[in-house]
């Protein structure tokens, strides 16, 4: 095994630049494709039909095609179409639009809004309906039992399985490697193809994946035992000796 490499002042950069940005298309992947998610569950179960009809369409489309797929429609064919509009390269926003890390960024965005959108509907229907009436008895309207009551109770309920589509974002991350973003995977591409060495750099960021799940599981975990409504754990029964 050879790392030598890794004192390369140039492979440094790359990999730090590549750890950089899958930190970050993961915060505000996870961020805003949970706020769309809401909106997309919210809009199913009680927002107005054509409306409900619209997300649906959208969440099958999303959920039904390849993410790699997603990535390329985005970048490549939104990419290349946005600078053929008039007015659009003298924009505020034409930096943005520019920047491959803001289609990385859109494509996982849309993807955890369809699938944790769906889960959290299927949560938001386990919630008993004598909870919701409760609440109504005690005077809330409708916006305080949802986001007093309903959301998060549902939210308490799905839990474990949003830990599981947060370290499945994690891992869809290194897509963005076809396009031009730098990432972990970009960065130990590099190193093999300048370095002819095909294991080290692979090994690498296997470890810094790993690491980054585990710290993103513990994580989870320990918001799932600090979450308003809990149960906490039980406490571990100690076995009497005899005698």
């Amino acid at each position: 095994m050879d790392f030598s490499w890794l004192t390369d002042p140039f492979y440094q950069k790359a990999l730090w630049t590549g750890f950089v940005n899958t930190l970050w298309l993961v915060a505000v992947s996870a961020v805003c494709g949970f706020a769309l998610a809401v909106v997309f569950a919210v809009t199913r179960l009680r927002g107005p039909r054509p409306l409900a009809m619209l997300v649906t369409g959208v969440t099958t489309v999303v959920r039904g095609t390849p993410l790699l797929v997603q990535l390329f429609f985005f970048y490549d064919g939104v990419g290349r179409l946005l600078p053929e509009i008039p007015g659009v390269r003298e924009s505020l926003v034409w930096p943005l639009l520019r920047d491959p890390f803001f289609y990385g960024a859109l494509t996982f965005t849309l993807s955890v809004g369809a699938y944790t959108g769906e889960v959290l509907r299927g949560a938001l229907l386990s919630v008993p309906e004598g909870e919701l009436a409760a609440g109504r008895a005690f005077g809330l309207n409708r916006w305080q039992i949802l986001y007093r009551l309903w959301l998060p109770r549902a939210i308490q309920m799905c839990l474990p399985t949003l830990t599981g589509e947060l370290i499945l974002l994690l891992k869809s991350v290194p897509l963005v490697s076809t396009i031009a973003l730098m990432d972990l995977l970009k960065a130990a591409n590099m190193v093999r193809d300048e370095t002819f060495l095909v294991y080290e750099p692979l090994l690498l960021i296997a470890g810094i994946y790993l690491a980054l799940t585990l710290v993103l599981t513990s994580v989870m975990r320990l918001t799932e035992q600090r979450f308003p409504g809990a149960r906490p754990a039980a406490p571990k029964r100690r076995r009497l000796l005899p005698g």
